[in-house]
């Protein structure tokens, strides 16, 4: 019988597919003894360590675990300690890692939110996950940046305050040193109230700002201690450290994303059989695991149909869609543009009035920008949302196509607020102070800024990141409070066709996301003016985490639309580099190029920022001055420059070796799925045949 299913089967060409399979097998053959090597050394080595008949046998027996653990133990009973210098080593081994994975639960257990963003990937999937980690990230961020402008900034400027000497006297006019932030006589109780909204009043003149701050030197014979230099270097020590923060945190997710992209056959099989964490412990995390698993396979089986149905249109489906989707971008980019020019607007007309009007009216105009980005930022993404389904893309697509629009929305609208402001402080570009009587002019050319209306404008642009950063806080509570629990209440307990069509609502990351990235900017931003926004800005993502998870588990559905949360956390982190790009550009354009105040600051006495360098520079030894120079020189730059190049020539050797070997392992792991699906074709076949052709075959 044997030997006529070959011949049939050579006949009905059964036997080339296996010769095939054969083939295939042949190009994996020297991986397979390697393979075959390292587990009989490793057993081996086992069956010596652990080296009895006693415990291969417990290991061939069915019994659950923990039978086989208790007569393990009555075996270590009756066997003699054997002090051998291989068993020592063993043992030393096996407390080294029992202490590491000791370390790794506590640290664990100390992590910040660590249950609660398990228990959100595994009731929203990994998508709404990467938003909690992604804040988690921010605000160790801002409490690291904090404790580092602290300890440089903060603390010596206030135990060397009344020490120390200035570092010169200011020879400016008299008209650009008049400053007089504190009120006069007594203020109302209320009043107290507006100004720690805006900024003002006693805030004004406080650490919290730029102009409070001296531009003081302590010396003694074992300690000198440069208050202006201190504030500008950690500054960029502190835009530098956030820098190496995202770089090193894109890597990880890069390397993550690599690892695990990709949708076919073998990615499905990789969540299946490597998807599962052995590690959980009762039915809650069980739970969570199962649900996280589960919106993995949603994502990929959703990308997938939409990949085959897009594949499947029509020339003249493709052409609509095509067409669809190049309107649509004209009308994102026309309200983009609209909104620019409503702030541009709203930020002069804000300057000009707030002079002008006191109390509550003041307020309003102090945060009528603030107010016209905040709307803009939050009508002009539900429009794109609503664009968005016509231009049908795949989940993954929506979300970077979203995070692009929000992002050129937000940091363009904080870019033209900077503009205006810096517009007004220089009087350039502003028809109010061109039209206005030549003494502001003359007063501009005197200080090299307009000093009467911003006597200290370093700390005026403080104020207004400052207000930036609050009033987005009482947005994100307003909206939890006033519209999302009463929409939650009224969907619940209402059953009318118009709350059922509303529906509870979705947790929209790229929205949500790009809130976090555009208040880090102005962290960011402000941070040279306001030093003390980091740690204000710590507060204000503790207060958001624990909104957002309120209502998430309270308010919220999961997203009928997932995407992938690998390579959303990557744009994630891209997006915020853009934010950290432009507050670049900013600082650096405050320090080199804008006249620093003549009545506050620690800056007051130099014609820009970084002339404090240069100025501390010539003060050093002769020796560390001409090692400073040495490095600035050819002598050093040219030979680093060329190790340089033969590092980052090796560095890329490796990385194409290695790619190579990613890509003959991918195939291998391909042909093996090819293998196994051959072979299961091959047992459907064999249960089909008929019991009268296996006699027949037989006979």
């Amino acid at each position: 019988m044997t030997s006529g299913q070959q011949r049939q089967g050579s006949g009905n060409g059964y036997l080339t597919d296996q010769e095939s399979l054969r083939l295939r097998r042949v190009s994996s053959r020297m991986s397979s003894p390697i393979y075959h090597d390292v587990n009989r050394s490793t057993s081996s080595a086992e069956d010596d360590k652990g080296g009895s008949e006693l415990n291969r046998e417990i290991r061939s027996n069915p019994w659950h675990m923990a039978q086989k653990r208790t007569k393990w133990l009555e075996q270590q009973k009756q066997v003699p300690a054997q002090f051998s210098e291989g068993s020592w080593k063993h043992k030393r081994t096996k407390y080294v890692r029992q202490f590491k994975s000791n370390v790794r639960e506590l640290l664990y257990f100390f992590s910040l939110w660590g249950k609660s963003l398990q228990k959100i990937g595994g009731n929203f999937g990994g998508g709404v996950q990467s938003y909690f980690f992604f804040l988690r990230f921010l605000v160790v961020l801002n409490f690291v940046s904090f404790l580092l402008i602290g300890g440089f900034v903060l603390i010596p400027s206030i135990v060397f305050r009344s020490v120390g000497t200035n570092l010169a006297r200011n020879t400016g006019e008299e008209a650009c040193l008049k400053y007089n932030p504190n009120p006069e006589g007594l203020v109302v109780f209320y009043e107290f109230f507006l100004h720690l909204l805006s900024g003002t009043g006693f805030m004004e003149y406080s650490y919290m700002f730029y102009g409070y701050y001296n531009n003081t030197m302590v010396e003694d014979r074992s300690f000198s201690y440069n208050i202006p230099l201190a504030y500008l270097f950690t500054a960029v020590f502190y835009f530098a450290f956030c820098l190496i923060c995202i770089i090193v945190r894109m890597g990880k997710v890069a390397r993550v994303a690599v690892t695990t992209g990709g949708s076919d056959v073998s990615n499905y099989s990789r969540i299946v059989f490597t998807g599962w964490d052995y590690g959980c412990l009762g039915s809650k995390a069980t739970s969570l695991k199962q649900r996280n698993i589960y919106y993995r396979l949603q994502v990929d089986l959703e990308e997938e149909q939409l990949q085959m149905h897009a594949a499947s249109l029509s020339l003249c489906n493709k052409v609509t869609l095509y067409s669809l989707r190049v309107l649509m971008f004209l009308v994102a980019v026309g309200l983009l543009v609209a909104t620019f020019i409503a702030i541009f607007n709203a930020t002069i007309f804000s300057q000009e009035q707030n002079s002008k009007a006191e109390g509550i009216l003041a307020l309003f105009y102090e945060y009528l920008p603030s107010i016209v980005i905040t709307a803009g930022n939050f009508l002009v993404p539900l429009l794109c949302d609503q664009l968005a389904l016509i231009e049908k893309y795949s989940p993954s697509a929506t979300v970077v196509l979203a995070l692009l629009r929000a992002v050129i929305l937000r940091l363009v609208s904080l870019a033209i607020l900077l503009y205006t402001l810096w517009g007004q402080i220089t009087c350039q570009g502003n028809t109010y102070y061109r039209n206005i009587t030549e003494s502001n002019m003359t007063d501009c050319d005197l200080c090299q800024y307009n000093h009467s209306a911003y006597p200290c404008w370093e700390t005026n642009v403080g104020q207004e990141m400052y207000k930036l950063t609050l009033f987005d806080l009482l947005v994100n509570i307003a909206i939890l409070v006033l519209v999302e629990f009463p929409r939650r209440m009224v969907v619940d307990n209402w059953s009318c066709k118009l709350s059922q069509w509303v529906g509870r609502q979705e947790f929209g990351v790229p929205s949500n996301v790009l809130g976090l990235v555009y208040g880090q900017t102005v962290v960011w931003t402000g941070a040279l003016f306001c030093p003390l926004l980091p740690l204000i800005n710590t507060v204000k993502f503790v207060i958001i985490f624990y909104c957002k998870k309120i209502t998430l588990f309270n308010n919220c559905r999961p997203a009928l639309r997932t995407f992938r949360s690998t390579t959303s956390t990557f744009f994630f982190l891209a997006v915020l580099l853009f934010g950290w790009i432009l507050a670049l550009v900013v600082m650096i354009y405050s320090v080199a190029v804008i006249h620093p105040s003549q009545a506050c600051g620690p800056f007051r006495v130099f014609p820009n920022m970084w002339q404090i360098v240069p100025n501390s520079f010539y003060s050093l030894s002769r020796v560390t001055q001409d090692f400073l120079f040495f490095i600035g020189s050819q002598a050093f730059s040219i030979p680093l420059f060329a190790l340089s190049c033969v590092v980052m020539c090796y560095v890329i050797a490796l990385a194409s070796i290695y790619g190579k070997s990613v890509t003959m392992l991918r195939a291998q792991l391909k042909l093996a799925a090819q293998d196994k699906q051959f072979l299961v074709k091959q047992i459907k076949k064999m249960k089909h045949l008929t019991p009268q052709n296996n006699e027949g075959e037989q006979d």
